[in-house]
C-alpha cells in the first residue's frame, strides 16, 4: 500500500471558507481534516505553509481530440497539461471522428483513457437528429451528459430538427448540455460580412458573425424546451449579457437549468483580437467588454453556476490560416486555473468563489460521487497553489500537443505547486510525476431525480 501523505499547515479553501488545517491522505482518499494531525510513522509529510490547498478543478467541457483528430491532441498529452494546471478531472466532448453517438463508442473512449489519462475522466454522448434510441437507453454513469449542438455544428452532431430536439429534451434520462448558436443567422451574417469585407475579413469580425442574436435565439429555445419538458439542462459557454436574463440566481442545488461561463470569455474581450487574432477565434465568439463585465458579475451573483475551459486545441499551422479557414477553439487547461486566480489577484473574484465554481458546483450539478470537496472519505484530488509565486508563460513550458497557448508572454501572479489525483502526486515543482492514475468518474442517480 502507498505510504500515507500528510499535508500540514495549509490554508485550506473549501466550502466558502479559508482555514488553517492539516489533511491526512490514506489509500487515495482523504482520511482526516483537522487543525492539527500527528504524522503516522511512515507518512510522507508536505509542509504547505504559505500555500493554499484547494480541491482540484473539475473541467466539464474539454475536447481532447481522440479518436480521429490526434494530430491536435490526445487523452495522454492533454491530461498531462490538465494536471499541470490543477485540473484533476475532466468531461470530454463527442465531436471526434467518428463522433461519439452510441453507447458502444462511449465505452471505446473509456477504454482509451484507462491507464493513459493523468486525470479522472468521463465522456459525453453526442446527440443527433437520429440517435434518440441511444439517448433514451443511457444508464446513469455511462455518460456524464448528452451534448446537443443546437444548430451550431456540422455533420452527424448537428441537431436542427425540431421534432428531434423535442424528443431529446423529453426523453433524455440524464443531464443535457447544449452549445447554443443559431446557424441560419450565422450563415446570413457570414454572407453579409464577406460581401462587405471580402479578403479583409479577420478575427475582429468574429463576434459580429457569431452574434449576440445568434446566441440568444438558440439559448432561449433550449431554456424553453427544458421548461416545457422539465429537463435537466446545462447551457455551456455563455458569452452575452442578454442571455443572462434566461437564468435564475441562487445556489446550484435544486436548479433544473444551469449555466456555464468559460475562462477565455471571462479573461479576454474583442479588444484582444488585434493582438491575438485567430488564436482566440472560438465558438461562441469572445465578445465585447460589456458582455465580459456582465459575465464576471453573473459569476458573482450566481446566475452563472460553473466555470470551465472548452479546451479545444488546433495546430498553430491551422490557426495561422486566413480567418475564413482557421478553425475555432484554443488550448486552455494548463493555464485556466491560473487565469482565474489572476482575476482573484485583481480583486474581481475571491478564491472560495473560484473553488465553488470550478469544483463544488461541478460535482453537485453532475452528481459526482465523492469528488469536488475536501471532505473526509472523498477522493484526494487536491491542488497546492502558491499565491506568492509567479508563472511565466513560455513556449518551453507548454505541454499541449499543439505546442502553443494564447497566454504566451504573460506572467500570472501564482503557481500551481502540486497536483494530486486519487492521492498520488502527479505534478510537483514544474514536473509531471508518476504514471497515469486517472479513474473513470462515477455519478449518482440522485442528481437526475
Amino acid at each position: 500500500m502507498p505510504a500515507p501523505i500528510l499535508i500540514s499547515n495549509a490554508s485550506l479553501v473549501n466550502e466558502g471558507r479559508i482555514t488553517e488545517a492539516d489533511v491526512l491522505i490514506r489509500d487515495g482518499r482523504i482520511d482526516s481534516v483537522a487543525s492539527t494531525i500527528s504524522a503516522p510513522a511512515n507518512a510522507v509529510v508536505i509542509d504547505a505553509k504559505g500555500r493554499h490547498l484547494i480541491p482540484g478543478m473539475i473541467d466539464d467541457q474539454v475536447h481532447f481530440r481522440e479518436p480521429g483528430l490526434m494530430h491536435k491532441g490526445d487523452i495522454a498529452t492533454e491530461s498531462r497539461a490538465a494536471v499541470a494546471g490543477g485540473i484533476t478531472s475532466y468531461m470530454e466532448m463527442p465531436n471526434v471522428k467518428p463522433a461519439t453517438l452510441s453507447r458502444e463508442a462511449l465505452e471505446e473512449k473509456y477504454q482509451r483513457a484507462a491507464g493513459r489519462s493523468m486525470a479522472n475522466y468521463a465522456f459525453y454522448l453526442g446527440a443527433s437528429n437520429f440517435n434518440i434510441d441511444e439517448i433514451r437507453a443511457l444508464a446513469v454513469g455511462q455518460a456524464c451528459g448528452v451534448k446537443v449542438f443546437m444548430g451550431a455544428s456540422t455533420g452527424d452532431l448537428l441537431v436542427d430538427q425540431h421534432d428531434a430536439l423535442n424528443r431529446i429534451f423529453a426523453e433524455c434520462p440524464i443531464l443535457i448540455a447544449t452549445h447554443c448558436e443559431d446557424t441560419p443567422l450565422i450563415q446570413r451574417n457570414e454572407a453579409a460580412a464577406l460581401e462587405k469585407y471580402g479578403n479583409a475579413l479577420s478575427a475582429d469580425h468574429h463576434p459580429v458573425i457569431r452574434s449576440e442574436e445568434a446566441c440568444w435565439l438558440s439559448s432561449s429555445l433550449a431554456v424553453s424546451l427544458a421548461k416545457k419538458h422539465n429537463s435537466k439542462l446545462h447551457v455551456l459557454h455563455l458569452t452575452t449579457a442578454r442571455e443572462l436574463a434566461l437564468f435564475t440566481a441562487g445556489p446550484i442545488n435544486g436548479k433544473n437549468i444551469t449555466a456555464e461561463a468559460c475562462v477565455h470569455h471571462l479573461y479576454f474581450n474583442n479588444t484582444d483580437y488585434p493582438q491575438l487574432g485567430n488564436l482566440i477565434k472560438c465558438n461562441p465568439a469572445i465578445k465585447y467588454p460589456t458582455d465580459q463585465q456582465a459575465l464576471l458579475q453573473a459569476v458573482k451573483d450566481d446566475l452563472i453556476d460553473i466555470i470551465a475551459t472548452d479546451h479545444a486545441p488546433h495546430t498553430l499551422e491551422e490557426k495561422c490560416q486566413p480567418y475564413w479557414d482557421a478553425p475555432a477553439g484554443l488550448p486552455l487547461v494548463q493555464d485556466a486555473l491560473l487565469a482565474l486566480i489572476e482575476l482573484v489577484k485583481r480583486e474581481i473574484f475571491d478564491l472560495p468563489l473560484v473553488v465553488r465554481k470550478t469544483s463544488h458546483a461541478v460535482a453537485d450539478r453532475y452528481g459526482m460521487v465523492d469528488r469536488g470537496y475536501i471532505r473526509e472519505g472523498y477522493h484526494a484530488d487536491l491542488v497546492l497553489v502558491d499565491m506568492n509565486n509567479h508563472t511565466s508563460v513560455t513556449k518551453a513550458r507548454v505541454l499541449y500537443k499543439c505546442g502553443w497557448t494564447p497566454f504566451a508572454g504573460r506572467t500570472f501572479g501564482a503557481r500551481i505547486d502540486t497536483t494530486m489525483v486519487n492521492g498520488e502526486i502527479v505534478w510537483h515543482n514544474n514536473k509531471i510525476l508518476g504514471k497515469p492514475n486517472g479513474k473513470r468518474l462515477e455519478f449518482s442517480a440522485q442528481a437526475f431525480r
